[in-house]
């Protein structure tokens, strides 16, 4: 059994793919598979993952008409022989100890899951790095200890991805833990990591980036001004999850709706302009038959959260007149301690 399989959904990234599969094959670690899934690409990255599997007997290359990222993913998960099970996107690259360091942690422990910092990335035209480290945890409290995610919600509150880190594949078959499968959706890892949240038993955060997150590839869903409700779409099928066990939702429900909040927020921030008005709107009909059904509570949400919430939930154009005219950075978010303020980095980009 290998130590790690790690899953690679490849779909039209033939100019980032290399840079991808060099950091995952460099790795300390030897003993991993990189199940790669084409998802039915037209550009060369078929071709490339072909050359790589050719050349390492770990790249195992999975092929499919396009179904989208959920449905590569599931493939990828359903085909991993690894104890545990890492992500790495196409576009992002990864640093040489990021599997030998986790692994040993989660051996030691005995972990379910354990996820590290992570910086976001863009490339300059003259070809250098800007790197801006990315804390899970902006109190700083959490980290190096293990914890119980599956009965302490307000771990939800850590920085949403599902590719910093390793998961134990026995917790992911055990619990048949998926990604969502809807054609054409985006941003599906949030229902996965809602799931291994709730799940895992013994976890660990650590205050060590080793993931590079890309943040200038065009074709990411982040840059898709077009894709409005892709979020409320995840977050039914969280909310469908969560609900399964009575009891498991009465334990989330506060930190879902807390979740989704930053995730619309997020998304409002991110859509086109024209859809902006009708999408708060739709987010303040949410959240006031949220409020009569009392699935909101006020020990989840900030001062200022909570306040701004209730503006939207009245008033929703007024609540996007104000948002346009303080900014929505400033506006939905409480200021960050001073020693969790993102740092910026400008490197050289040279590969190891």
């Amino acid at each position: 059994m290998y130590k790690v399989s790690v899953i690679v959904p490849v779909y039209n990234v033939e100019k980032y793919l290399r840079q991808a599969l060099d950091s995952i094959c460099g790795q300390s670690l030897k003993d991993i598979e990189v199940v790669c899934v084409n998802d039915g690409s037209t550009d060369g990255s078929l071709e490339i993952l072909k050359e790589y599997s050719e050349k390492d007997d770990r790249v195992v290359v999975l092929s499919q008409e396009n179904g989208g990222y959920g449905k590569a993913m599931n493939r990828g998960l359903t085909a991993a022989r690894g104890e545990y099970i890492g992500i790495v996107e196409p576009d992002d690259y990864i640093d040489p100890d990021m599997y030998r360091d986790l692994y040993m942690l989660a051996s030691y422990h005995d972990l379910d899951m354990v996820k590290a910092d992570f910086y976001r990335f863009r490339t300059t035209e003259s070809g250098e790095e800007v790197l801006e480290y990315d804390a899970l945890d902006k109190k700083g409290g959490g980290y190096n200890i293990v914890f119980n995610p599956s009965e302490e919600p307000e771990r939800i509150r850590y920085q949403m991805n599902t590719w910093t880190g390793i998961y134990r594949r026995e917790m992911i078959e055990k619990y048949h833990i998926r990604h969502n499968e809807t054609p054409g959706a985006s941003f599906q890892d949030n229902g996965f990591f809602f799931q291994t949240f709730v799940f895992a038993k013994r976890a660990m955060i650590v205050d060590k980036p080793y993931y590079k997150n890309r943040r200038d590839n065009p074709n990411s869903s982040v840059k898709n001004k077009g894709k409005v409700y892709c979020m409320n779409i995840e977050y039914d099928f969280i909310r469908d999850f969560l609900k399964e066990d009575e009891e498991r939702w009465n334990r989330f429900k506060y930190m879902y709706w807390w979740k989704k909040y930053h995730t619309y927020m997020f998304t409002y921030d991110r859509i086109h302009e024209k859809y902006k008005k009708e999408y708060l709107r739709r987010m303040s009909r949410e959240y006031r038959w949220a409020m009569t059904q009392h699935e909101l509570s006020t020990d989840v949400f900030t001062e200022l959260e909570w306040k701004k919430l209730n503006s939207l939930i009245s008033n929703a154009d007024g609540f996007g007149k104000a948002l346009q005219s303080a900014g929505v950075a400033r506006f939905i978010k409480p200021l960050v301690p001073e020693w969790a303020k993102k740092m910026i980095f400008r490197v050289l980009s040279m590969r190891k």
